[in-house]
């Protein structure tokens, strides 16, 4: 579905988001009655209560940080000083209490555990900024990795998320106030500026991601998936064959190999690394819920009981090669050393 206009979304989709879980929240007795009820009739440990709980609790959550949003935007003149320092600190603050407390109660509900190995931000390139690549596969990894990237690693991130995120009220209404790039498929691009208007912009995606790339802090951490979009079996295929379609058959050959991963898209890798050449490079990969594409998948693995482990690599910026054809085959080399960390990760799993 088409995005709504801004407007929609502020004044109807988000209120209207608040008033359902005061809705929800003052009827929970009969929702949660019904689910009792349903969940010996199915097989798993209390698996439609646990679905349903953890369901309202994410409409209370979204509905909670849009409260706080609103009181932020009136204690900011209005909106006329939310691009302020001490308000862009205030909103990353909020960030970090609303995602400790969605995670809190995905322990508590789903059995979720995270585990985080390698060289973390704490450790690895101290007091300067990070461009973070990371894989893209599976339910809530972008949560997961925001949450251990503000909530451990005390970084403030800025992101380059598909548009459709937008559709959840909260999320839309935060990213836009920070400085983030909203996406959209296909050559189309949302842009996010000063002023946190969206709208059909006349850079490229790379342009954009270079502008979003400059001037980052110490504390700042640039976020970008170069997959492009959640891992499945299809997707894999159809990013190889594009590939072949342009005349790269080397890359395509080296997609081929890579199983658990898709071809990265170098553009906005590049243009990252051009914008921001004294950072760090930081590569991300994960697994634990990679495996549960599909509702169908969530449903049945309920309650999940999952350990997630996060695997980080660091890069000085001094050991990024200089050339863009260099950079092109060293970004393929990391996400090859990505395909292969999966995979024996998995093996590992398998074999218990």
């Amino acid at each position: 579905m088409p995005l709504p206009p801004r407007w929609v979304r502020r004044l109807v989709i988000a209120p209207g988001t608040v008033l359902l879980a005061v809705l929800v929240v003052t009827t929970l007795p009969v929702w949660l009655l019904i689910a009792a009820v349903a969940s010996p009739l199915v097989s798993g440990y209390l698996r439609p209560l646990r679905l349903l709980w953890f369901a309202i609790v994410y409409l209370v959550w979204d509905a909670a940080a849009l409260v706080a949003l609103f009181g932020l935007w009136i204690a900011s003149g209005f909106g006329g000083y939310k691009r302020s320092p001490a308000f862009q600190r205030a909103h990353h603050l909020l960030a970090g209490w609303f995602l400790t407390a969605l995670f809190w109660q995905a322990r508590w509900t789903l059995r979720l555990r995270i585990d985080v190995v390698g060289a973390d931000p704490d450790t690895a390139l101290p007091g300067r900024p990070e461009l973070v690549l990371c894989r893209h596969a599976g339910p809530g990894d972008s949560f997961i990795l925001i949450h251990a990237l503000v909530n451990w690693f005390k970084r403030e991130p800025r992101i380059v998320v598909k548009d459709t995120l937008q559709w959840d009220p909260a999320i839309d209404v935060l990213l836009n106030r920070l400085p983030n790039r909203f996406v959209a498929g296909g050559r189309r691009a949302r842009r996010v500026g000063p002023g946190g208007r969206g709208g059909a912009s006349r850079e490229t995606l790379a342009e954009q991601i270079g502008h979003l790339a400059r001037d980052l802090d110490a504390d700042d951490a640039f976020v970008i998936f170069p997959e492009g979009g959640n891992f499945t079996p299809r997707r894999r295929l159809r990013a190889i064959d594009l590939l072949r379609s342009r005349g790269l058959d080397a890359m395509a050959e080296r997609a081929e190999a890579m199983r658990h991963v898709l071809a990265p898209h170098p553009g906005g890798v590049l243009a990252a690394l051009d914008a921001a050449p004294e950072a760090g490079v930081l590569f991300v990969a994960h697994t634990g819920l990679d495996r549960m594409l599909t509702v169908a998948d969530v449903w049945r693995e309920l309650p999940m009981d999952k350990r997630i482990v996060m695997r980080f690599w660091s890069v000085p910026p001094e050991e990024v090669p200089a050339g863009r054809e260099e950079r092109i085959e060293w970004l393929y080399d990391w996400w090859a050393r990505i395909d292969a960390w999966i995979d024996a990760h998995r093996r590992g799993e398998d074999s218990r």
